[in-house]
């Protein structure tokens, strides 16, 4: 049987934002995964092995924030990868260099943070809390508890330390957070997991649900044509340049969902080498960009992400969205990304997308056309598969408002709850189709939102705005 989250959801947030809470919000282009010359490589004819600069990667976190202030982000979060020592790296040379970042590109919000090592799995991006102890919380995080940094040569590459790390990570006075990344890279399969699979998502989820709240819905490595993503297994490609757990309608990210999970997607670049430099990667913000409604200041962006007020988008498809959900008849009941609304069950919910679309070429030179719109709606089953509905939109049957293109839906809401979300693409494709050796990513760009959460109330409760 379904776990019974969606109405116990609505005693824990609110049912809809205050018009207060958005004051001076906007939507704020960023990316959580960027790779620097503090992403090493290691000489291991040494003991211990001896870190070298530039392994990975030539660029200074100056120079990535310059490409990302360049392709229009406002937030970036510095994460370079691991290993035997790296916490050393970390505190003498990537932080210090992130200070010189933030006194070069002061416009750009930067964050601290690293792809973590996870134990008994891959990466993810973790970001760190601005705050005085930013430097010391991060090496303490990657010291203790990374995978490729061992404890007198002893590997910590089991479960539990991931869950020790999540249980850390969650009792720090500003919690961090963190994003699950390219999870289905090592997939043998559609729907044959690899070294990430959805029962650790729960763990994780369930140890620190504010710390671990989601996964990239689009991978970086979005430049390399011959896998798009370094998604080398064919059975198991991305889908419209997306990972397979968040494109398949009723998969993972829609169970998760359906079970109630506060569980968000983003899209970042994992630059490391960008394709003009004989790389397989775009800068920050030049293909991949997740979008957060918030203030420009750094703990408003983290909130937005944390509580999944937020899109991801690929090649500049779209540049805001707004999902609303909301009973007719009845203005202040409704909500959008990341919210709850509790209405009764067999009530009529009218659902809004609106998304519109640049006024300017993307950074290829294109201004790439919409080509269809879909709603998701999905709601617990009995066998703990969520069951859902999907309609989809094309340029005659969605309303234009200039720049804004607008479908609405009417529907009852069903009797356990349901969520609700939506996608675009450029093409025709009723679906993602699996990315194929030579593709070209710039014809082939979608968007996703992350998701509306509708409870069932009682009809006194709705009517009293509970």
């Amino acid at each position: 049987m379904p776990r019974p989250l969606f109405c116990l959801a609505l005693l824990a947030l609110p049912t809809f934002a205050l018009a207060a809470d958005d004051h001076g919000r906007r939507w704020q282009p960023g990316d959580h995964h960027v790779h620097s010359e503090w992403s090493v490589d290691w000489d291991s004819t040494t003991t211990p092995p001896t870190p070298v600069r530039g392994g990975d990667s030539p660029y200074t976190r100056s120079d990535n924030a310059r490409q990302a202030s360049k392709f229009g982000l406002t937030w970036m979060v510095h994460t370079d990868h691991g290993g035997p020592g790296h916490s050393a790296v970390t505190r003498d040379h990537a932080f210090p260099a992130l200070e010189q970042a933030r006194r070069d590109v002061p416009a750009l919000i930067q964050f601290n943070g690293m792809e973590f090592d996870v134990p008994a799995a891959e990466h993810a991006s973790l970001i760190i809390a601005p705050s005085a102890r930013e430097r010391d919380e991060l090496v303490e995080i990657e010291r203790r508890f990374s995978r490729s940094e061992p404890v007198d040569g002893v590997p910590r590459d089991d479960g539990q330390t991931m869950l020790d790390a999540l249980a850390h990570m969650r009792d720090l006075p500003s919690p961090p957070l963190m994003f699950v990344n390219h999870p289905s890279r090592t997939a043998t399969g559609v729907g044959v997991w690899g070294k990430v699979d959805p029962v650790e998502l729960r763990d994780w989820h369930d140890r620190a649900p504010r710390v671990l709240v989601g996964m990239e819905g689009a991978p970086g490595h979005q430049a390399i044509r011959s896998e798009r993503g370094l998604y080398r297994n064919k059975a198991a490609p991305t889908f419209g340049g997306f990972d397979q757990m968040t494109t398949q309608v009723g998969g993972v990210w829609d169970t998760l969902l359906a079970e109630g999970r506060r569980f968000w997607i983003t899209a970042s670049s994992d630059s490391h080498v960008n394709l003009r430099d004989g790389g397989r990667d775009y800068h920050p913000g030049e293909y991949s960009k997740t979008y957060v409604w918030a203030r420009p200041d750094a703990d408003d962006i983290l909130d937005g992400l944390r509580h999944g007020r937020m899109f991801a988008v690929t090649g500049d498809l779209i540049d805001a969205l707004e999902l609303t959900v909301r009973q007719p008849g009845h203005p202040t009941r409704q909500a959008t990304l990341g919210e709850t609304l509790a209405l009764p069950a067999g009530a009529t919910m009218r659902i809004e997308l609106r998304v519109r679309q640049p006024g300017r070429p993307n950074p290829h030179g294109d201004r790439p056309a919409l080509a269809q719109m879909e709603l998701i709606v999905g709601t617990p089953g009995d066998d703990g598969t969520p069951v859902m509905q999907t309609r989809r939109w094309t340029p005659d049957r969605w309303r234009n408002e200039g720049a804004w293109r607008v479908a609405t839906w009417e529907l009852p809401v069903p009797a356990r709850g349901a969520f609700v979300r939506a996608r675009g693409g450029s093409t025709q494709d009723t679906t993602p189709l699996p990315d194929v050796p030579g593709e070209d990513p710039w014809q082939d760009l979608w968007f996703y939102s992350n998701p509306v959460f509708i409870g069932t109330a009682e009809p006194n409760d709705a009517a009293a705005g509970r």
